[in-house]
């Protein structure tokens, strides 16, 4: 894998060598700047042009903003940084107890505001750098390497893990994610699976984790279903785990109704796009911790992610500003047992964080698709 390190000159010598040091122990290849020799174009067009051939892009940025090349706005850094990442995963790191000036405070929020297929971490010095990026590089190398992974067995894996559809149209919509990993082995033992601890740790992350998938003004209960741990609430949402380390979760659409209990279902009328969008993130942010937590060696390197809307037959699709601009009018899906078949996608277990954003887009447009468009 060839790797391109960008980062300031100045006063970044011992990070960049951290860093050209932690892709050399991977068998990486790292390219630098001073490693293009003498070339008719600019610096700058060469540095660029190293960039586009390389696989992967590992960003370093201090206190201070670098170089802008004449009739430019941006630092070099920064171009390099905007030019890669619309095409390469960006592994990005911020020195912290840094008191950077404007230009450079600016371009560290824009880094960490972007989030596709962007990993984001933080170093003190020079050792805690090559750590960080080593570990990062490890997990590009995994999300690229392929293994006697069978994509087909997965993908109907996934689909048997899907609870049976329903088609009542007064029930609460549901969002279904399933995660199958591969290659397939046991990951967790009868014993893990039982261990109160586990369940425990999924009940936080479920209520008060960053991406929280239950609703705190209700209770939770957890049992073992068959060998399945599940962890459940009332009103729809569960999460079932699995020894082969599979996550499936379910999660209302419908939102609570303002007054008593159970859901608003004259607002479900319609699938809201960016409640979707929202509540894909929420439960691939969860898997990928999850599955993170009970494999930390990461001996499963592939995924298929199965996705599918249920209790939505006579409902239509629109986005938020339609919604808004026209609440009390929505052409309806006209049901008659009309199939709707789950969204499968492969992809390289780092993808999970890497190409978060993708991934989520690669789900909701099929998704969308099967609806009636808005009126």
């Amino acid at each position: 894998m060839r790797i391109f390190i960008s980062s300031l000159i100045t006063g970044f010598e011992a990070k960049r060598a951290a860093a050209r040091r932690a892709a050399t122990t991977l068998r990486h290849e790292p390219v630098m700047a001073e490693d293009f020799g003498a070339q008719p174009n600019s610096p700058q067009i060469a540095c660029l042009q190293g960039l586009r051939t390389s696989d992967v892009v590992v960003l370093i940025l201090g206190e201070h903003y670098g170089f802008v090349p004449p009739n430019s706005t941006l630092s070099a850094t920064h171009q390099e940084y905007r030019e890669a990442r619309e095409t390469k995963p960006v592994l990005a790191f911020v020195q912290e107890g840094i008191s950077p000036g404007p230009e450079q405070a600016a371009f560290i929020a824009e880094v960490q505001a972007w989030e596709g297929g962007l990993f984001r971490g933080g170093f003190v010095n020079a050792d805690d750098l090559q750590d960080s990026v080593t570990r990062a590089l490890h997990d590009v190398t995994l999300a690229n390497a392929t293994g006697p992974v069978d994509e087909k067995e997965m993908a109907a894996r996934a689909l048997t893990m899907l609870p049976a559809e329903s088609r009542n149209h007064l029930t609460s919509a549901i969002l279904e994610l399933v995660i199958v990993g591969g290659p397939q082995q046991r990951i967790l033992r009868p014993a893990q699976l039982e261990d109160q601890t586990l369940v425990e740790r999924l009940e936080q992350s479920a209520l008060y984790g960053k991406q929280r998938l239950f609703d705190r003004s209700i209770g939770t209960t957890s049992s073992l279903d068959g060998a399945d741990l599940v962890v459940r609430q009332e009103r729809g949402a569960n999460i079932r785990l699995t020894e082969h380390g599979s996550v499936i979760v379910r999660i209302p659409l419908d939102e609570p109704c303002s007054q008593g209990r159970g859901m608003d279902y004259m607002s479900g009328m319609v699938i809201v796009e960016e409640s979707v969008q929202h509540r894909l993130g929420i439960a691939l942010d969860f898997a990928a911790e999850t599955i993170d937590h009970i494999d930390s060696t990461q001996r499963l390197t592939h995924l298929v992610i199965a996705a599918r809307l249920t209790g939505v037959e006579h409902r239509g699709w629109r986005t938020q500003a339609q919604q808004t601009a026209n609440p009390n009018s929505v052409q309806m899906g006209m049901g008659g047992g009309r199939e709707r078949l789950p969204v499968i996608l492969t992809a390289r277990r780092a993808a999970l964080s890497l190409d978060r954003n993708a991934l989520i887009e690669d789900i909701l447009v099929p998704l969308r698709r099967q609806f009636p468009s808005a009126t």
